[in-house]
């Protein structure tokens, strides 16, 4: 009888099916070819030119837009390197909401650069201590915690905005006044990145938006939340409008369509005759048990109905379905029924007027009751829309009635709007802007690989090469445009050397010219731009870091339903 050899090596210790890659071929280079593929896709939908990509999800979808959040939230990257980048674009929109693009071509950018510097025979310990350095050297460059000449920390008495004697500041202005001015400054620059062209129309609308619910004590405790964004189909880019109070998109149920210093009760329950929790059988002998078993619902729901109007309330919010009896009841007592599907939108209207939501139909009391200047059926287009409006000064809560021409292009408007209320959010906790238009980056850049030079080691390489890859920012802008990236970024390096670091990429011009981002009103916020920054390293430093793979077999299951055909094709 034959002895069996015992295999060796690391596929005895797992189960079959488990495969195993490891080494710079195996490991670091597939991860950095599949961050390239991706960053490929995000890389030509960067800036104002960015292009459009159609993308269609497994529910049969169809998205056409140039938002990074929404192209890597759709397309279902399933590659683990690839996954690192699409969470890294995912904390940035949790953190921050915009700049999630940036996140993805840095990233993609340093990995790229570092490729090269691992085929030139360095080890990967050299180039993530170099990249590490460098990045919290950028860091504090935007901090303004570092000399710019000398690398060396500031006192701390410097570290301040204020612009110290001899240190050139990277941050350009700083919002010390919550005005519509002020923060369309911010505003501008990231929605004309999204929708190029109507920047101007929208901008005004999120700084109206939002200075009404901008509380005047604290501005630092502005909610996202309090802008709603209501699409309505139809009309022109141009219609869209602020409504003070929220707008939803449904007429009242009744024929009370009009209630002013109303009380509202909000009920989550639908307004109709009560159903039991449990199975019952009611056994009935005659015709007059029949008539006296409905009377008596109808009965007890009228009661239910008249105890709700004694109690002074003029609006009654359902979340559920609204019953004929019920609603025939409500017109009799002169109360006007809305009906709200969404759990969301309850919980967000209970906050406005400052109710308590219910769950079961009655009379409210004191405490449960609403209140609200105004709610009111009004026509927005062609279409019938609910308003509940506060009249005070403060409203907890202003809607954006967006209306375009079809659904995938209001999508995208509500995306660009999303990102114009974030920044707002973030001007208002740090108001310091630093240059936009690739000026930043390039001046990073500049004083990064001055730094590089000055340190010792293989790390220096490192550090020069995360400074090149800052470039990438005023090169996509450039190319998207039609430019000449190559005389751009000469252009713009000759401008930074003279001194002009607000000096970035023209993309309006037609000789690949450059202008002043701070005269021009071209600004990012310095928060956003740090969060990015730190994140867009940290996910490449985790795809360098990693020298094996080791996968399992995928686990069994039903496969999903094949698809016959093309999805373009005509049944």
């Amino acid at each position: 009888m034959a002895m069996k050899v015992p295999q060796m090596g690391l596929q005895t210790l797992l189960k079959d099916g488990y495969k195993n890659m490891q080494g710079l071929e195996e490991a670091v280079f597939r991860n950095i070819a599949a961050t390239k593929d991706l960053q490929r896709i995000t890389k030509t939908s960067y800036g104002p030119n960015g292009r459009n990509k159609m993308v269609i999800n497994h529910l049969e979808k169809l998205f056409v837009t140039s938002d990074a959040a929404t192209i890597m939230k759709e397309l279902e990257v399933v590659h683990p390197a690839g996954k690192l980048l699409v969470m890294a674009s995912q904390q940035q929109e949790q953190e921050m909401g915009d700049n999630t693009n940036f996140v993805i071509v840095f990233a993609g950018e340093l990995l790229q650069q570092a490729e090269y510097l691992l085929r030139m025979g360095l080890v990967p310990a050299d180039v993530i201590q170099g990249y590490d350095i460098a990045g919290k050297k950028a860091l504090e460059f935007l901090n303004a915690k570092l000399d710019p000449v000398t690398g060396e920390a500031l006192p701390s008495s410097q570290r301040s905005w204020v612009i110290p004697t001899g240190v050139a500041q990277l941050s350009v202005h700083k919002i010390t006044q919550i005005t519509a001015t002020e923060l369309t400054k911010a505003v501008k620059p990231a929605i004309a990145s999204k929708q190029y062209g109507y920047e101007d129309l929208l901008t005004n609308v999120v700084v109206e938006a939002s200075l009404q619910v901008m509380p005047t004590s604290n501005p630092s405790g502005f909610n996202v939340d309090s802008v709603r964004v209501v699409k309505i189909l139809g009309g022109s880019v141009l219609d869209t409008k602020v409504v003070k109070g929220m707008v939803f998109g449904r007429e009242a149920e009744g024929v009370v369509t009009k209630a002013t210093k109303a009380q509202v009760a909000i009920y989550s329950c639908a307004l109709d005759i009560q159903t039991t929790e449990t199975k019952g059988t009611v056994l009935i002998k005659s015709a007059e048990e029949m008539v006296n078993f409905s009377k008596g619902e109808e009965s007890n729901l009228e009661k239910v109905i008249k105890d709700i109007a004694d109690s002074g309330v003029k609006v009654v919010v359902a979340g559920s379905g609204v019953g004929e009896l019920a609603l025939h009841f409500a017109n009799r007592c002169g109360i006007m029924v809305v009906k709200i599907l969404s759990k969301f939108d309850l919980r967000r209207l209970s906050r406005v007027i400052g109710a308590t939501v219910m769950t079961r139909l009655g009379a409210p009391t004191k405490e449960e009751v609403g209140y609200c200047d105004v709610v009111e059926t009004t026509e927005i287009g062609s279409d019938r829309c609910t308003v509940f409006r506060q009249e005070g000064d403060m409203s907890k809560t202003a809607t954006i009635v967006i209306r375009g021409g079809t659904s995938n292009m209001l999508d995208d408007l509500e995306r660009a709007v999303d990102d114009g209320v974030n920044v707002v959010k973030a001007v208002v906790k740090d108001g310091r802007l630093v240059a936009g238009a690739g000026a930043i980056e390039v001046e990073l850049a500049k004083r990064l690989s001055a730094f590089g030079e000055k340190t010792p080691g293989l790390n220096q390489y490192a550090i020069k090469k995360f400074a090149e890859s800052l470039e990438v920012v005023p090169r996509t802008l450039a190319e998207n445009a039609g430019m000449d990236s190559t005389e751009v970024l000469s252009k713009l390096y000759a401008a930074h050397q003279q001194g002009k670091e607000s000096a970035g990429v023209d993309i309006e011009s037609e000789d690949n010219g450059i202008l002043d981002a701070k005269d021009a009103q071209i600004f990012d916020s310095l928060g956003v731009k740090y969060w990015a920054l730190k994140l867009a390293t940290n996910a490449a430093l985790t795809v360098l870091s990693v020298d094996q793979i080791i996968m399992s077999k995928p686990a069994g299951g039903p496969k999903p339903k094949e698809q016959k055909g093309n999805w373009d094709e005509d049944d």
